[in-house]
């Protein structure tokens, strides 16, 4: 793992409770940030890895709210400056599969328009929502963001066309946020592959796993701890990118 001072850097991650959001809040905690973590209202997990986290004695706070849900995400962000003082990064996890099982591409009325809403609102339109609300924080502190997209983005195989899509959006949008926020604030992507831990109960049927992971070059699937470390990467370096997805998949796509 890779190294940094972050102490008197503050940051909101977004579908902090479990998976790579929580990792990203474990190793920004770490390094001396503080941490606002967030996950939906109601989420046990949510309280339970804020108090594990402060009887460690990491500077964290719960930031409860849905993403998917345009005043509650500006509300939630804003809460979130404000309690910890402004915002120096932003890590914009949160996503929905929308389904326990993949879709195939070819059936088209499983994705029906409620599909589309949802997870549209959530991986597309949430990242947006939180970082238009963030954007007066981060350009004070010549902050960075980072979002979660997926190797969907590239070429489909993930749960859904649907799902692809607003991965690819994000890849955009990416850019376009690159573009609107500097010179003061970078903006990157990152597109996991797969994912050990990742907290997603998607039933992908027979042994998927053990047919996928021999086609990986590093012969393995990544941690959540592989992908925290490049967003850490993003925020607390790469002072010269913006504007970049990075493909973190130990060589699938190759």
């Amino acid at each position: 793992m890779i190294d940094a001072d972050l102490q008197g850097k503050r940051a909101l991650v977004t579908g902090a409770a479990s998976g790579i959001g929580l990792a990203v809040v474990e190793c920004f905690a770490r390094l001396g940030a503080a941490v606002a973590l967030n996950d939906l209202a109601g989420n046990a997990r949510l309280e339970a890895e804020v108090a594990r986290l402060r009887d460690e004695g990491h500077d964290v706070v719960a930031a409860p709210g849905d993403v998917g849900d345009p005043a509650g995400a500006r509300a939630m962000v804003e809460g979130a400056a404000a309690t910890l003082g402004g915002l120096d990064y932003l890590v914009n996890n949160a996503a929905t599969p929308g389904t326990t099982s993949p879709i195939p591409a070819s059936d088209l009325e499983a994705q029906d328009e409620a599909f589309w809403d949802r997870l549209l609102a959530v991986n597309l339109r949430g990242p947006f929502r939180c970082t238009q609300a963030a954007a007066p924080f981060l350009k004070a502190a010549h902050g960075a963001v980072v979002n979660v997209a997926s190797v969907g983005a590239f070429g489909g195989g993930g749960s859904s066309s649907v799902y692809c899509v607003s991965k690819a959006g994000l890849v955009n949008l990416t850019q376009e946020l690159a573009r609107g926020l500097g010179p003061e604030v970078r903006v990157n992507a990152i597109a996991p592959g797969l994912v050990a831990g990742s907290n997603w109960e998607c039933n992908w049927g027979g042994d998927w796993e053990a047919e996928t992971v021999p086609t990986i070059p590093l012969r393995r699937m990544g941690t959540t701890a592989d992908y925290a470390e490049v967003i850490l990467f993003l925020c607390a370096g790469a002072a010269y990118v913006t504007g970049q997805t990075i493909t973190v998949d130990g060589g699938w796509r190759a």
